[in-house]
């Protein structure tokens, strides 16, 4: 496995998911909703929901969990994956943005 076929599944699976994602939960899961739905007044579940899935990525990067994973079945890190999406920016971008090429012959003798 490779960065390329990282970020290939990456946005393959971004692409099967959709704007809308529909969860079955179990009675322990919408008990602890209900709980977190109560405690923090979140205007709908779906924010408490979009608020766990951060929190749970936060911690698997924090942790080095989700490193672990990557380099077990891509070969790379998650830092490797990042610098891999700002090098593939940049040349979208025709190079590093807002350098101005008249600038940079500036120090050229």
């Amino acid at each position: 496995m490779s960065l390329d076929r990282l970020t290939a599944d990456v946005r393959d699976a971004y692409g099967d998911i959709g704007d809308d994602v529909t969860v079955e939960l179990d009675r322990e899961t919408r008990n602890e909703l209900a709980m977190l739905s109560a405690v923090f007044d979140a205007p709908n579940e779906g924010e408490l929901i979009r608020r766990a899935v951060h929190a749970l990525y936060r911690s698997t990067v924090d942790t080095g969990n989700l490193d672990f994973h990557l380099r077990r079945a891509y070969d790379v890190t998650y830092d490797e994956y990042l610098y891999g999406e700002l090098e593939d920016t940049y040349e979208e971008a025709g190079g590093h943005p807002g350098l101005d090429r008249d600038d940079e012959r500036r120090y050229q003798q």
